[in-house]
């Protein structure tokens, strides 16, 4: 392929590549294009595409003149393209949210800022100031998460119909004017309404980041791209907490935690323009590919078995979501693992508070949270895609979380520093939700059948997000020992659902072996998506050449090919 300075003609260049494409035999599209696969069906057709680790290895080309740059810039967003390796598939979602309008700002940062200062409005008088009483503000902390509940359904199948170049601005408006909304609120019932508003909005968030890190990536690179993004729950922990005490600090009229309310809101609002102008809908439009990229970007992909989207919702698809174990073992884990985060994101400042600190030092001492949640996200994930396996490192992570509320439980409130460190530990929890995500969008293909299991997902974190704070009630403080021993219970709980899902995609691959035999197909065969570095079909000389069925929107249990991962 043809090199490119950054000074010379790109958009020359590629339309110089476009008319050797058009020209090659060997590129050209086929017409075999099956009725219902997915968008990269109906480039690539029935052809493989020879893809080599120089095109692999090749930086990507940016059309500076058109304004159009991989999503690694997006201010405030989802999906950041490396300009360096990987060419064709060479998007590295960083979807953290948004830290002040300033790239590399991201969008899951945001959702996750916009979700936790609620916990520190309570630190700055939230409670106070709008008459809460009883549990009142476990509900207000709950009813987002019942709002997820109640959208999720419909926001699976918005996933499959809306582009997401449209989709992922609404929701980032949308939900950032709830936050600010939320500024304005002198009472339960204001409170409870643009809380649930907010958490309608973020619905669809998780969700479609994870089909989106599934459309881009091979297997092997999910899980370090999801920490990507998800790894932004630490920074906006840290911000959430340092912004907490600065704006705390101002002398006004406005309550302070007003004050934090509206200015995380407004942040969010003005992002929503620049996740429009950054994000692409999928490898098929890329806007930063050529034709011929496209076809390398969706070669690299076929190994998955997973599809690159399609815009057909299909009931048969999201009748077998519904119906398989694997998806309800996933939900389990969400459940319980979410439960567990849902306790540290609204009861955590008020835990420490119950240490004996005043409102500004428990704000700081968020901060070490934040950090502890990065430091153990980037080498969970990094170890899963390293070892090629997700439960073992999923389970060990927990075992941190159940120590941390043993410690919480025992310790009386007078041993500080044992306490600090207790709480910390369950920051651990938080390196669990990436690899639970990057397990499921590796076991599932279907576009229809991935969206529903995601928000179904969702549902199982919403949930959690639900049971969370109602564990925990003002009239137990500040021990919270009742809280704390239903903590310790569901994280149990969670290791056992681990232990079935193994065991269940075990059988599911026997299943499948079996499947392949009657098929006339090797019973073993090589998972190529699961290699750490690229290896194209046609160079593999371990077995017949597959993948045939790569792009053609079928489930995971429709074809033969597929490959459990654990």
């Amino acid at each position: 392929m043809t090199d490119i300075s950054k000074t010379g003609d790109d958009t020359s260049v590629h339309r110089a590549e476009d008319a050797k494409h058009d020209a090659d035999p060997s590129l050209k599209h086929h017409a075999m294009v099956t009725k219902d696969g997915d968008r990269a069906a109906e480039l690539i057709g029935t052809q493989h595409v020879e893809l080599t680790e120089e095109d692999v290895s090749e930086a990507i080309r940016i059309h500076d003149s058109e304004r159009i740059y991989p999503p690694h810039f997006v201010t405030a967003n989802i999906l950041i393209l490396p300009r360096t390796s990987e060419s064709a598939a060479r998007l590295t979602v960083i979807s953290s949210q948004s830290l002040s309008g300033k790239k590399p700002a991201q969008v899951y940062f945001l959702q996750i800022l916009d979700k936790s200062v609620l916990g520190y409005g309570a630190v700055w008088g939230l409670r106070k100031d709008t008459n809460l009483t009883g549990n009142q503000y476990s509900m207000v902390g709950s009813i987002a998460a019942i709002a997820q509940l109640v959208w999720l359904p419909f926001s699976s199948w918005i996933m499959v119909r809306v582009p997401h170049r449209i989709l992922m601005p609404a929701l980032v408006f949308g939900w950032g004017t709830s936050q600010a909304c939320m500024a304005a609120c002198h009472n339960y019932g204001g409170l409870i309404a643009t809380r649930f508003l907010l958490g309608l909005f973020e619905a669809a968030c998780l969700p479609l980041f994870s089909v989106i890190t599934s459309q881009w990536y091979r297997r092997a690179e999910q899980p370090m791209r999801v920490a990507c993004w998800y790894g932004t729950n630490g920074l906006a922990t840290m911000f959430a907490a340092a912004v907490s005490y600065g704006l705390g600090q101002i002398d006004s009229h406005i309550a302070s935690w007003r004050i934090l309310f509206i200015f995380v809101g407004v942040l969010t609002v003005l992002t929503a323009p620049v996740v429009y102008w950054r994000l692409d809908n999928d490898v098929a439009s890329a806007r930063f590919f050529t034709e011929t990229e496209k076809l390398q970007a969706i070669e690299r992909l076929r190994a998955n078995q997973t599809g690159t989207g399609s815009r057909d919702f299909k009931w048969g698809q999201a009748f077998e979501a519904l119906i398989e174990p694997k998806s309800w073992l996933f939900i389990g884990m969400a459940l319980c693992l979410n439960v567990t985060a849902a306790v540290t994101n609204t009861f955590g400042p008020l835990i420490i508070g119950g240490f004996g600190f005043d409102s500004a030092r428990t704000s700081l001492l968020n901060i070490p949270f934040g950090a502890v949640q990065l430091l153990v996200i980037f080498p969970a994930s990094y170890l899963a895609h390293r070892f090629r396996i997700k439960s073992v490192f999923l389970a060990l992570v927990m075992l941190p979380v159940l120590a941390g509320a043993v410690m919480l439980y025992l310790l009386p409130r007078g041993y500080i520093p044992p306490l600090l460190a207790a709480y910390y530990m369950l920051a651990f929890v938080f390196s669990g939700n990436p690899l639970i995500v990057s397990w499921m969008i590796s076991n599932l293909g279907g576009a229809t059948k991935k969206s529903v299991v995601m928000s179904l997902y969702n549902i199982g974190s919403s949930a959690g997000n639900i049971i969370g704070p109602l564990l925990f009630s003002s009239a137990d403080a500040p021990e919270y020992k009742p809280g704390l021993t239903k903590t310790m219970g569901i994280t149990c709980a969670l290791l056992a659902v681990i232990a079935l899902q193994v065991v269940n995609l075990l059988f599911l691959n026997k299943m499948q072996e079996r499947k392949r035999v009657r098929n006339g197909k090797p019973a073993k065969i090589r998972d190529l998506s699961m290699e750490h570095r690229y290896i194209n079909a046609d160079s593999d000389e371990s077995g017949p050449q597959l993948g045939a069925n790569a792009f053609k929107d079928l489930t995971d249990s429709k074809n033969d090919e597929f490959v459990y991962v654990y």
